[in-house]
């Protein structure tokens, strides 16, 4: 599990640094976009993903580690903005979309602490292909939540569904860059 711990954070921090070089030269540009954008907008990373790892190769010179890194990060910004509601402007600084990102990011590492204990680290013997299938699915589930306007019987809600698909994205990045060579 310690192994896991330094892995998750190793993996936090490279999505982490992004985001911040990103905010500092567009800021908070994201504040503009509903929740509902943001989903499709990870769609679209995870589609891509599915795509190369079925077709073996990418016609852009962009692999799957960036993709994966981008669903973390839109996770994040998806979280903080079901919390705060979209914007009509960049209204918050740098350093509180900073402030924001590392307090979802701790609920989403402890989310991940916690089932991976009660797991085993199952996550360790799937396929990086699996995780880009059950981010899939989360965000069909997110979007049938959306479309009902977050209402659900007995399902979790938005948030839980893009914590998840944070994990399963941060598990790809580690899988991916084990050993400290990037495998795809």
């Amino acid at each position: 599990m310690d192994k896991t711990t330094q892995q998750f954070d190793d993996a936090i921090r490279m999505c982490r640094d992004l985001y911040v070089k990103k905010l500092r030269d567009y800021g908070a540009s994201w504040r503009l976009m509903r929740p509902c954008s943001i989903t499709d907008q990870i769609l679209i990373k995870a589609t891509r993903i599915r795509s190369l790892e079925t077709k073996g190769h990418a016609m852009v010179d962009e692999g799957i580690l960036p993709e994966f890194i981008g669903i973390v990060n839109y996770g994040i910004i998806g979280l903080i903005q079901l919390q705060l509601g979209a914007s009509e402007a960049k209204d918050i600084s740098v350093e509180k979309a900073i402030e924001l990102y590392d307090g979802f990011m701790k609920k989403t590492r402890e989310l991940m602490l916690a089932k991976n204990h009660d797991y085993d680290e199952a996550w360790r013997l799937m396929r990086v292909s699996s995780y880009t299938d059950l981010i899939l699915t989360k965000l069909m589930r997110t979007k049938e939540i959306e479309d009902n306007n977050g209402a659900t019987m007995v399902s979790e809600g938005i948030d839980a569904n893009y914590m998840d698909m944070i994990n399963y994205a941060v598990f790809g990045i580690i899988k991916l860059t084990e050993n400290g060579q990037c495998q795809a």
